[in-house]
C-alpha cells in the first residue's frame, strides 16, 4: 500500500492493490484532522500491452544485410617509383543486421534505407526462426525508408494506424532486434515524448523529417523496427536515437506511420516515390518575429521565398506570408509542413490557409513534380535535382551528392561540374532547373569530373 497526501482541502490517500478493488471510497481523517479520501486501484487499471505485444511481434522480422566495399590502398612514393601505381583497390566484406515489418502477407516488409544501403545480400529471418532471401524492392533516402520483399504467402502484418492522430503521453511499445541476433524480437514500452521532431544532419543530404519521439528503448538493431500503439497498429518505423555513446540514453525517433505508408505505396506502384512540393523556403515563428508581425501565436511558418513557377507561387503563396494549414491540417512548424506536403503526389490538389497583413486567406494549390523529379531550391540555398545536390562553382554548377536518383542511374557522381545543360550554358544551379523545365523529352548534361576530365550524360525527361 502507498499513501499520498495531497495538499488542499480534501486529500486522496491512493492505494494500490493486487486484488479486486473495493467498492465506493472510503473516507477517513489524517491526524491532524484534515479529511482524507482513499481509493483503491486494482491492477487492471494499469496499461496492458500482452495484446498488442503478442500479435505485433509475429509481424517483425530480423533482417541480416551483406555489403561490399573496396579500399583504396595508399602507395609510399618510393615503392611507387619503382613499382608504379599498380596498388590495386582491396574489397571488404561488411556485415550488419537491422529490423524489419511485415505489412503484406505476400512478403513485402518495410526497414530502414540505412539498413539495407549498398547491401549485396540481404536476408530476412522470421519470429518462427524461417530464414529467406529478399531483394530491395525501392529506398527512399530522403525518409530513410526502403522496402524488401521475400516469396512467401500468407505472412503476418501489421496494419497501418493513422500517426497524425497519435497525442502526447500515449503509450506505444517498440519491437526489433537490438544489438543483434542475440535479442531478436525485443519489446520495450514507453510514451510518446513529442511530435515533429528534426534532428541536425551534417552530412549535406536532403531529408524529410518529422520524426515520432518516444522514450521507449531502443538501440542498434532497432533500425527499421515497428513502433506500435496500445492495439498493436503500426504507428511508425523506429529510425534513430540520440546518444553520445551509441546507445539508448532515453530519446528514440521513429518514422510516422503516414509517411511510410505512402513511400512504400509509391515504391510498390511506380518504383520511385512521386514527392510533390510546394516551392518555398521557410522557418519557424520565434518570439522575435511574433512580436514584429504583430502576431498573436507562434504556430505556422513564416515564408521567406517563394520559387519562381512553383506551386505556391501559382496558387499566390507570397513572401511574408504566414502558412498555417493545408486543408484540415493545422501546421505549426516546418518540419510539420514537409511532413504533410509528403503525403500529396503532384498534381493533387489542397488549400493553403495563410495569414497576410492580420488577415487570414483560403488559396488553392495544384502540388507539383517534387525534388527528385524537377527539383526545387533548399533551405541552404543548394538545389534538389532528379535526386542529386547541387551547388554553385567556380565556374559552372557542382553535383555535391549524386545520390541515387536519376541524375545518378544516368551517370551523374559526386564532384562533377555541369557547364552546359541541353547546349546552353549554367552559372547557377537554378539555371539548370529552368533548363529542364522547358525540357521537352531530354535532359543532356556537359561539364568535367572533379579530376578535369571531360564528361558527359543523358537521360529522359520522363523516364
Amino acid at each position: 500500500m502507498v499513501s499520498v497526501l495531497l495538499s488542499g482541502l480534501t486529500a486522496f490517500a491512493i492505494v494500490r492493490t493486487a486484488g479486486p478493488a473495493e467498492s465506493g471510497a472510503q473516507v477517513v481523517y489524517s491526524p491532524d484532522g484534515q479529511m482524507v479520501r482513499t481509493v483503491n486501484l486494482s491492477m487492471s487499471d494499469y496499461p496492458d500491452f500482452t495484446y498488442a505485444a503478442e500479435n505485433a511481434v509475429e509481424a517483425v522480422v530480423y533482417v541480416q544485410v551483406t555489403s561490399k566495399t573496396q579500399q583504396q590502398y595508399y602507395i609510399d612514393p618510393f615503392f611507387r617509383f619503382f613499382f608504379g601505381d599498380e596498388g590495386q583497390p582491396r574489397e571488404n566484406i561488411r556485415r550488419g543486421s537491422g529490423s524489419g515489418v511485415i505489412i503484406r502477407p505476400d512478403g513485402y516488409i518495410v526497414t530502414n534505407n540505412h539498413v539495407v544501403a549498398n547491401a549485396t545480400e540481404v536476408k530476412v529471418t522470421l519470429n518462427n526462426n524461417k530464414t529467406y532471401d529478399a531483394t530491395v524492392v525501392g529506398t527512399d533516402p530522403a525518409t530513410d525508408v526502403a522496402l524488401i520483399k521475400i516469396e512467401e504467402k500468407n505472412l503476418p502484418v501489421l496494419q497501418f494506424a493513422d500517426s497524425d492522430k497519435l497525442r502526447l503521453g500515449e503509450w506505444v511499445l517498440a519491437i526489433g532486434s537490438p544489438l543483434g541476433e542475440q535479442l531478436r524480437s525485443t519489446i520495450t514500452a514507453g510514451i510518446v515524448s513529442a511530435k515533429g521532431r528534426s534532428m541536425p544532419s551534417d552530412d549535406g543530404e536532403f531529408r524529410i523529417e518529422s520524426f515520432i519521439q518516444t522514450d521507449a528503448a531502443v538501440n542498434p538493431g532497432n533500425s527499421g523496427g515497428a513502433l506500435v500503439n496500445k492495439t498493436g497498429e503500426l504507428v511508425g518505423i523506429n529510425t534513430a536515437i540520440v546518444s553520445t555513446t551509441g546507445s539508448y540514453t532515453g530519446y528514440s525517433f521513429a518514422v510516422p506511420s503516414n509517411i511510410v505508408k505512402k513511400v512504400v505505396s509509391d515504391l510498390i506502384d511506380f518504383g520511385s516515390v512521386k514527392r510533390a512540393t510546394l516551392g518555398v523556403t521557410m522557418s519557424r515563428i520565434d518570439e522575435k518575429t511574433a512580436r514584429d508581425l504583430k502576431l498573436d501565436s507562434l504556430d505556422g511558418v513564416l515564408i521567406h521565398e517563394v520559387l519562381p513557377g512553383s506551386a505556391a507561387q501559382k496558387a499566390g503563396v507570397k513572401e511574408g506570408d504566414i502558412l498555417t494549414a493545408i486543408d484540415s491540417t493545422l501546421i505549426k512548424t516546418p518540419a510539420g509542413l514537409q511532413e504533410k506536403v509528403n503525403g500529396f503526389h503532384p498534381g493533387d490538389k489542397a488549400v493553403l490557409k495563410v495569414l497576410r497583413d492580420g488577415k487570414e486567406h483560403e488559396l488553392k494549390v495544384t502540388f507539383q513534380e517534387g525534388a527528385d523529379q524537377i527539383g526545387s531550391i533548399e533551405e541552404d540555398g543548394t538545389v534538389m535535382f532528379y535526386g542529386a545536390k547541387l551547388a554553385p562553382a567556380e565556374r559552372g554548377v557542382k553535383i555535391v551528392d549524386a545520390g541515387d536518383g536519376r541524375l545518378a542511374e544516368a551517370g551523374g557522381i559526386d564532384g562533377f561540374i555541369i557547364l552546359y545543360v541541353n547546349d546552353q550554358k549554367v552559372s547557377k544551379p537554378e539555371d539548370v532547373i529552368e533548363i529542364a523545365k522547358k525540357s521537352r523529352r531530354s535532359i543532356f548534361i556537359e561539364g568535367v569530373t572533379s579530376t578535369g576530365r571531360p564528361g558527359y550524360f543523358g537521360f529522359g525527361k520522363d523516364d
